[in-house]
Parts: C-alpha cells; structure tokens; sequence
C-alpha cells in the first residue's frame, strides 16, 4: 500500500516561501494517471485542495514523453503556489510564496487514483509566525 510521508519546517516567518516535501514509498509518483495532491486545514476553515501534479504520459507515451506532468492549482492560491516532483527521490514537493499567518495549517500531501480514491499522508502543522 502506498505511504506518504509530509516533511518540512513547521514554522516559517510571514512573508518567506512555505516549502513541504511528499515522500512517497511503496508506490510511483511517475504511475500513469494518479493526482499527486497537496491539501490544507487551518482552524475554522475546511479543507482547502491548494493544487496537484499529475503523472503525465497521456497519450504522449509514443512518444517517448517519459517524464511529463501536468501542474492544477486552486485559482485562489495559484498565483503563490507552485507545485514539482523528483522522480529520482520519489518525492513531489509543495512551495508557497509571501505566506501570511492565514497561511497556518495542517498540510496534508495524497494522491487520487483513477478510480477516484484518495489516500493522504498523516499531515505537518505549519505556523506562520515572526
């Protein structure tokens, strides 16, 4: 079963770059078809899909397009987010500009397969503070 595992500092001074890091074992990242996910929780709001990278090939696989993916942000957040991967390490990353204490959440990275189920890692608690 695949496993995701959060990392990164849980406190960045406002104004700085947010950056978390999903570690991804027991599984591809590069796995055709699959949304690899970053989501927020902060207190008195729900959850938040801030954007995902998707494992690309579609159709593009004669080719040769190998590593190929496809970047789907929330418009809301989209002009400070930014979203990769290393397929390398097996990781895909999450990277949050200007960030403010409404920034101060849970993050949670997951995936949806193509049948629709999501699986989320255990979540980090960032604060934005100074």
């Amino acid at each position: 079963q695949v496993q995701l595992q959060e990392s990164g500092p849980g406190l960045v001074k406002p104004s700085q770059t947010l950056s978390l890091t999903c570690t991804v074992s027991d599984g591809s990242i590069t796995t055709y078809y699959y949304y690899w996910t970053w989501i927020r929780q902060s207190p008195g709001k729900g959850l938040e899909w801030m954007g995902a990278i998707d494992s690309a090939s579609k159709g593009l696989e004669y080719m040769g397009a190998i590593d190929s993916a496809s970047t789907y942000y929330n418009p809301s957040l989209k002009s400070r987010t930014s979203i990769s991967r290393d397929t390398a390490k097996n990781q895909f990353t999450l990277q949050l500009s200007s960030v403010t204490p409404e920034d101060t959440a849970v993050y949670y990275c997951g995936f949806r397969n193509p049948i629709g189920q999501d699986v989320w890692g255990q979540g980090t608690q960032v604060t934005v503070s100074s």
